[in-house]
C-alpha cells in the first residue's frame, strides 16, 4: 500500500507551512497486528518528516519519519498501513487530549465517534439543541489547552 498519496502529501505539506494552527489530522497509519498508530497533521518541506500524534503504547505528539514507517515489516511480511477510512473530523488538539484521558489514539477514537453519534442523534430528535460555532469540538467533550489555556470556540 502507498502510504501517502499526492493529494495527501500536498494537504500534510500546506499544513506544515502553516506552523502553530490546531490542524486537523490529514491520514492515520496503524500498525494491523499490534500496538501503533500515527495522526499525522503536517509534513515538512523534506518530505520525510511529519508532525501529529503518535502512540506506541503512550500517545504524544511530535515528529516522526514517513520512510521510517514504511521501512517497517511486520511478521507474516505485513507492514504499516493507512487507513483509508479516516476522516479525522476532530483538531489535533481534541485527538490528543482523548488519547491522554483514554490511554490510546484506538480508544479517543471510539469514544469521539461515539459521542458525535450520539450527539447527531439528539439534534435530529431535538432540532432546537442545534447551535453555531465549532460543534465539534463541543461534541467532543474535550476542550483543545495550549499552555493550560482553553480554546473552547465559546471564549
Amino acid at each position: 500500500m502507498i502510504l501517502l498519496t499526492d493529494d495527501l502529501r500536498e494537504r500534510l505539506l500546506a499544513n506544515g507551512l502553516e506552523r502553530g494552527a490546531d490542524h486537523v489530522p490529514v491520514v492515520k497509519f496503524f500498525n494491523p497486528l499490534g500496538e501503533g498508530v500515527w495522526l499525522a497533521t503536517e509534513r515538512n518541506a523534506d518530505g520525510d518528516t511529519l508532525f501529529g500524534l503518535a502512540d506506541l503504547g503512550y500517545p504524544e505528539l511530535g515528529s516522526f519519519s514517513l520512510e521510517e514507517l514504511a521501512s517497517i515489516v511486520l511478521p507474516f511480511g505485513m507492514r504499516i498501513e493507512r487507513d483509508i477510512l479516516f476522516t479525522g473530523d476532530f483538531p489535533i488538539s481534541v485527538w490528543a487530549e482523548a488519547a491522554r484521558e483514554a490511554g490510546s489514539i484506538r480508544a479517543a477514537e471510539r469514544i469521539l465517534y461515539e459521542r458525535l453519534r450520539l450527539d447527531v442523534t439528539a439534534r435530529d430528535a431535538h432540532p432546537e439543541l442545534r447551535g453555531t460555532g465549532d460543534e465539534r469540538l463541543r461534541i467532543s467533550g474535550f476542550a483543545p489547552r495550549i499552555a493550560g489555556r482553553s480554546r473552547r470556540p465559546s471564549e
